[in-house]
């Protein structure tokens, strides 16, 4: 059986059981669901940073999405942070461990939405120290404890919302219940990540959350999906555009027509808020959900 070990626990989010679940209730209670997602949302955008920065705009997608589906299994779109080709790369069977317990994968479902595209391939070794699905995990687990998942790596290319529809057309043909998740962080902006065309400090950061993210956003919430690689690239307003790109590709073609923010926030604003000191660098974060 395959089974993939955490890399990023301790790190992302604590890696202890108890404080794992602590941590995990903490932010889900905190969150709390919104009822403008509708009687029956569809999937959802998440960020993938550590729980401290991330966390709460993450708790706020699933508890919302949990208050109204108990879906079968989940589907989750991840990001590719190092490169392993222009393909998908699809963790097809056996299970991943998790603070909280083992998340088992749909290994039918997988071996299904292999057989209806060229554009995904069964690499686990893909997923080995690709955080951004990792930290959703848990959340999967606590929430759905019945349900199966099946995680999807999705490099920012073209035919990313290819993938999506493949996805889709494969939980249409074979009628699941399922909920799609995506993943990506927003703008990161400051002189760590060499992107300051506003200069640095307050105002850069500024910026890169009230206007470059929100051309990103707007796509998202119109459901361009598209338009998302291309945006991401000439504007650096994303890091994970191939996954968001799947998700609402995938969304679209099981029935939902709109995108609604639930919260839209940014590294340097929980940093100030905890801390109480303005930073250099900035990274966005938004919670969306689709119906």
């Amino acid at each position: 059986m395959r089974i993939r070990e955490p890399v990023v626990a301790d790190r992302f989010y604590a890696s202890l059981p108890e404080r794992c679940r602590a941590e995990l209730i903490n932010l889900l209670r905190a969150a709390q669901a919104d009822d403008a997602v509708g009687d029956s949302p569809i999937g959802g955008i998440v960020p993938h940073a550590g729980w401290t920065y991330s966390g709460p705009v993450t708790a706020k997608v699933f508890s919302s999405l949990a208050a109204k589906r108990s879906p079968e299994v989940i589907v989750l779109f991840g990001g590719v942070h190092q490169h392993r080709g222009r393909e998908a790369a699809l963790f097809g069977s056996g299970r991943w461990e998790t603070p909280l317990g083992p998340a088992e994968i749909d290994d039918r479902l997988a071996e299904r939405i292999l057989g209806q595209t060229n554009l995904i391939v069964d690499d686990p070794y893909a997923h080995e120290e690709e955080h951004s699905i990792e930290v959703q995990v848990p959340f999967v687990r606590h929430l759905f404890p019945g349900a199966r998942f099946v995680p999807i790596m999705v490099p920012p290319v073209k035919a990313a919302p290819e993938v999506g529809e493949a996805v889709a057309r494969t939980l249409t043909a074979y009628r699941y219940d399922a909920v799609v998740v995506g993943t990506t962080d927003l703008t990161h902006y400051g002189p760590q990540y060499g992107f300051t065309p506003k200069g640095v400090g307050s105002a850069g950061n500024r910026w890169a959350k009230e206007e470059n993210d929100r051309r990103f956003i707007d796509l998202l919430v119109k459901m361009r999906g598209s338009d998302l690689v291309r945006e991401a690239v000439r504007q650096k307003n994303a890091c994970s555009a191939g996954a968001a790109a799947a998700t609402i590709a995938a969304c679209a073609a099981l029935g939902a027509t709109r995108g609604t923010v639930l919260e839209h926030t940014s590294s340097s604003e929980v940093t100030y808020v905890r801390e109480h000191q303005h930073s250099q660098d900035s990274v966005g974060y938004a919670g969306i959900v689709f119906s």
